[in-house]
């Protein structure tokens, strides 16, 4: 089953997606989050675990600690998060202690994903005492290619640095 999307969901991933290229703009991996309720930003926020020293500090959880701020409350019912990658199992655990209504993600991520990529926490596990809506797939060539572009970026340049040290090294 193929999740319906509206123009307004496009509108807040192609935000979430401008926080992703601000992210690898920092050198961070490029992922982005915008949390929405009716319509205004309640936060928005960006990878940034190298240059905060902290692991935690996903581009989800950095959104969800704007919003708080912003509206006094760590609790954001109603709230919908827009996210370029789809959360992984410490992202999701925070999402559900918000009680955020729903999560639409970009790209699926076969290697941590916690809303059916590799985990399903989101919403098929009853035993929490809040469930999530999920949908996934939103502009999820974009999300990829920014993902993607940022890796042969780091590929490209890891192997010229190597290369140019091994040259320097062996004269």
């Amino acid at each position: 089953m193929n999740p319906v999307f509206a123009e307004a969901d496009a509108r807040w991933m192609r935000h979430a997606l401008e926080l992703a290229w601000r992210a690898a703009g920092e050198g961070e991996v490029p992922v982005g989050a915008v949390l929405v309720r009716e319509g205004e930003i309640l936060g928005e926020g960006w990878n940034r675990p190298i240059r905060e020293h902290d692991p935690s500090a996903h581009a989800e959880i950095q959104a969800l600690r704007d919003a708080g701020r912003r509206v006094g409350n760590y609790r954001l019912p109603g709230s919908i998060l827009y996210v370029t990658l789809e959360p992984c199992v410490m992202c999701t655990g925070a999402i559900i202690h918000a009680r955020v209504a729903q999560v639409v993600y970009g790209a699926p991520d076969p290697k941590a994903g916690a809303c059916g990529s590799v985990f399903d926490l989101l919403p098929s596990d009853g035993r929490f005492n809040h469930r999530t809506e999920v949908r996934g797939g939103l502009l999820a060539e974009d999300c990829g290619e920014v993902l993607r572009a940022f890796f042969r970026e780091r590929r490209a340049h890891s192997t010229s640095a190597f290369l140019s040290w091994t040259q320097n090294a062996g004269g």
